[in-house]
């Protein structure tokens, strides 16, 4: 109240109750450093603050003179109510002045630069900066590290990386990351190390919420944007591992879920920029694994970086307009003006490509390179002749299922063909298939030869991963039953006709598992899974492809909804079958009193109907289960010998069963599928429409680039690998330290300079690369001194070589040494041309002397083999570098070196070439 008083009104709201709640929990602790009285001032203090807040820099350069050598009458360190200094406020109020004034005179600078990145003050970050390199020691904690954590406002994870990175201020993360300012990577949610084990053992919260600290960095647009080569494989990465993360730990899911979100419209904003197809194109069929052999125009679209997209789930950049109107340009190519088509004209054009899919098919197969065969190749074409190609399956499965056959042979009525009709029902157990059915076997093993290329081709977890996927495979499973036990009902009847037996007699003296029943049932689901199938085809519909999309979420609340069902079924079912198991033995003895196999439904029809419901525990569930569609009436209760108490207690426990499943639990799941229709907005599902219009585009465009994999294999690995696990426990201390980098929160200046006259080198040959001997080759030593001693050819053959090496970063370290390592033999090679030619002018003036002349070649053909000798040890081993072949060796020693796991600038790095070392070896 004092300061408001005085004008001092600065504070923001968060501010002031952050600085609040620290004074309130150290007041508040046993073990607070804090007393009352260190918080009062002197009149000094209270007008050497107020000046400070004020910007005043006189005033207070006075007050610091006056009571320079007043120790209990003024303290420079003193802090206000808020627990804040005169530095705090100057940071606040961005007064550069006044900061250099209170750093010259030996103020505390504590946690300065982390408030001035707080307060994004660019310039004072550099100042501060520039403190922390001057006074700070090696070996000993930065000002910010040694702040009491109980008085401090940043918690002791948060660096000045980190925080720039909360604040995602480009200018501060630029200017900390040129100085070579390292961000490691946080550690592994269930890792073991010790590090980790000790901090959630003192502090669980601190442990949790540092790796939520060190995310939130890590999700930093600006950050991802200056340090990584590649900023949209990045965001697909991290927003994947805190997917991963906001399942793990779930009490703070909405944290992760707000940074996954960041990621995810970071990523989907690169699309913005794009402003032609053929940048965008680009984009989506970029590659980082390749290297420099990435997507060129005109070759075939990939699509790669989509594919990822797909993999990684996300559907913000999917479904960006600029990706769909690209996808619907792939998706229609070879149809021009299909789209701007009435309904009328595109039908016509869909019906007479499904109507020619057999003549396209057949050419395709016999010349597929053809104009009529690339026709086919075109994503929209080959869609229509999938689609019609399965609906004529479709038809013959809904053939065999009426028995076509026989119906046109009673339908043609001929008295031969009667007769023929009426053999073949005599013999209709073990028969052989007819020719419907011959045509439905082919389409069979045609998709099952399709679905396991599939499978070979993808992969077990990516094929297992589309649900339709298993669908296909439930349905294929079924028809490989039908198939199998035809085939086994065949041999069967067979092998009794050929001992004697006749094995032809009427379906109802069958026996209940008689394999061709059972091969009708299998073939039975399989074409319900079949049909089923079409829903996927209506997916690419604009209007019935996002009722799917909903269908597909409800099915989340069916599952919850029949968990709790099925579990009231069988509690019930065990209550009404525990007091009705009796009763209906009896009605059941009532029936078959005549023959244990023949019930007698003649004379106890009423017997022969009820003693099934409550028979045992199986018979009761279905009961009940088909008592919720109305289907069983109270006189299933009206069983023989029951007592009036049974029957009052078993309708009360049916009514009971009717009230909490019909009543409630129906009308419950109505209610979680109308408010899971509402939260899913029409915006989201027509993303998740074009989720699946996108995935069913590639899967018909586009083949997969990968090689084969052996799958079993990889299923054996698996299993061996989950057995290594149980044998021997994993060392996280050895993971953490191989994948440790050296921590460096804010660099140095040099670091930066290094880092310029490196980028200037670069720059410079790339731009003089092409000039040959015109250009400038004194500028050359300015930036690599070692060249000095070699004449302006080598120079130019360096920076020529040097400039094919940049062009070619992109595949690797190792391949970039060993180009340093070719650069060094072309150095030599030339030095020694130019030594050959000095000894033929030599030998040119003394050729009076024909033995000279002959020593001289001798002694150059030797020096030639002594180079090429002491060139091979060089050359043997292009990683291993010596010494002298990095004249900035030493000064890479002194500097702290950052792993790959730490996010730093992404400037490639070029080592000079110590050629006169090399020509002295040589």
């Amino acid at each position: 109240s004092e300061y408001r008083s005085q004008g001092k009104n600065s504070l923001n709201p968060h501010q002031l109750r952050r600085n609040l709640m620290r004074i309130f929990i150290n007041f508040c602790s046993r073990d607070a450093e804090i007393d009352v009285q260190d918080l009062q001032l002197t009149p000094a203090e209270k007008k050497f603050l107020l000046s400070a807040e004020r910007g005043d820099t006189v005033t207070v350069q006075n007050i610091i003179e006056q009571y320079k050598n007043q120790p209990d009458e003024f303290n420079i360190n003193c802090v206000d109510p808020l627990m804040r200094t005169a530095l705090i406020s100057a940071i606040e109020n961005e007064n550069i002045d006044l900061i250099k004034l209170l750093l010259s005179e030996g103020i505390e600078v504590k946690d300065a630069l982390l408030h001035a990145i707080s307060e994004e003050y660019v310039e004072g970050v550099e100042t501060l900066l520039l403190w922390e390199e001057e006074h700070h020691k090696p070996g000993t904690p930065y000002s910010w590290e040694a702040v009491n954590q109980a008085t401090s406002t940043f918690t002791a994870d948060i660096t000045p990386l980190i925080l720039a990175a909360h604040k995602n201020n480009y200018e501060i993360l630029k200017l900390l990351l040129d100085r070579g300012a390292t961000l490691p990577v946080p550690h592994d949610v269930r890792c073991g190390c010790d590090e980790c084990v000790i901090s959630s053992e003192k502090d669980s919260l601190r442990h949790s919420q540092s790796r939520i600290n060190a995310y939130k960095a890590l999700s930093s647009s600006s950050l991802i944007a200056l340090s990584s080569r590649d900023p949209i494989l990045t965001t697909f990465e991290l927003s994947w591992e805190l997917r991963r993360l906001s399942r793990m730990e779930t009490e703070f899911r909405m944290e992760y879920n707000n940074m996954r979100k960041n990621c995810q419209e970071f990523s989907t904003s690169l699309l913005d920029h794009t402003r032609t197809s053929h940048e965008l194109e680009i984009m989506l069929n970029f590659n980082g694994a390749l290297g420099n052999e990435n997507w060129e125009p005109g070759e075939r679209q990939t699509l790669e970086r989509l594919k990822l997209a797909i993999k990684y789930k996300e559907k913000q950049f999917v479904a960006h307009p600029n990706v769909q109107q690209l996808l619907a340009a792939i998706w229609y190519e070879g149809l021009p003006g299909f789209r701007r088509k009435g309904m009328v004209g595109q039908l016509m054009q869909v019906m007479k490509l499904g109507a020619m899919f057999p003549v396209y098919s057949v050419i395709y197969m016999l010349a597929p390179n053809s104009q009529m065969g690339k026709f086919m190749k075109k994503p929209f074409v080959k869609f229509i002749c999938h689609s019609s190609s399965y609906a004529f399956f479709l038809l013959l499965l809904g053939l065999a299922s009426q028995r076509v056959e026989y119906l046109i042979l009673e339908l043609i009525g001929t008295p031969w063909l009667l007769s023929l009709l009426n053999e073949w029902k005599k013999h209709e157990r073990g028969a052989m298939p007819g020719f419907i059915e011959c045509f439905v076997i082919l389409y069979v093993i045609s998709l099952i030869y399709g679905e396991m290329k599939a499978l070979w081709e993808g992969g077990l977890v990516d094929y297992a991963q589309d649900l339709w996927n298993i669908v296909d495979f439930i349905s294929n499973v079924f028809y490989v039953m039908w198939i199998s036990l035809r085939f086994s009902s065949w041999y069967t009847v067979q092998k009794d006709a050929k001992a004697g037996l006749n094995p032809w007699y009427p379906r109802e003296q069958w026996d209940p598992f008689d394999p061709m029943l059972i091969s009708e049932g299998a073939f039975a689901a399989g074409m319900i899974f079949s049909f089923l199938k079409l829903v996927h085809i209506f997916s690419i519909n604009p209007h019935l492809g996002p009722l799917q999309v909903s269908l597909g979420r409800m099915i989340i609340d069916i599952i919850k909804f029949f968990f709790i069902y099925t579990l009231v079924l069988f509690a019930f079912g065990c209550g009404l079958n525990q007091l009705m198991w009796y009763y209906a033995d009896l009605e059941k003895n009532k029936c078959y009193h005549l023959s244990a196999e023949i019930p007698d439904f003649d004379n106890h029809e009423k017997a022969c109907s009820i003693w099934r419901r409550f028979a045992n525990l199986f018979e009761t569930s279905q009961s009940l289960f088909w008592a919720s569609f109305g289907l069983v009436d109270l006189m299933a209760f009206e069983l023989q010998g029951i007592k009036s108490f049974t029957r009052f207690w078993a309708l009360l426990m049916f009514g009971s069963y009717s009230v909490i499943n019909i009543i409630v639990l129906l009308n419950m799941l109505i209610a979680m599928m109308s408010n899971s229709y509402q939260i899913i907005s029409v915006k989201r599902i027509l993303k998740d429409f074009q989720i699946g219009f996108v995935e069913g585009l590639l899967s018909e465009c586009l083949n997969s680039s990968q090689g084969p994999k052996d799958v079993f294999t990889q299923i054996a690995k698996a299993i061996g690998g989950k057995g290594e696990k149980r044998s021997s426990g994993k060392d996280w201390n050895a993971v953490v330290s191989s994948g440790a980098a050296a921590r460096d929160p804010i660099g140095n200046a040099q670091n930066f300079q290094m880092r310029r006259s490196k980028s200037s080198f670069r720059r410079h040959i790339m731009e003089n690369a092409d000039k040959g001997m015109s250009m400038d080759t004194e500028k050359i030593l300015e930036i690599n001194p070692k060249l000095s001693d070699v004449t302006p050819k080598t120079r130019v053959a360096y920076v020529k070589f040097m400039s094919k090496a940049m062009q070619k970063d992109g595949e690797g370290k190792s391949k970039e040494l060993e180009k340093i390592s070719e650069l060094s033999q072309v150095t030599v090679k030339l030095h020694s041309e130019e030594n050959l030619d000095k000894n033929k002018g030599n030998e040119e003036e003394n050729e009076q002397s024909s033995s000279k002349k002959e020593n001289d070649s001798g002694n150059s053909s030797n020096q030639q083999s002594q180079r090429k000798i002491r060139i091979k040890p060089i050359l043997k081993n292009p990683i291993e570098k010596p010494p002298e072949c990095n004249p900035s060796a030493k000064e890479e020693e002194n500097t702290p070196k950052s792993d790959s796991s730490a996010v730093t600038g992404n400037e490639t790095e070029f080592s000079t070439l110590d050629v006169k070392g090399l020509q002295e070896n040589s």
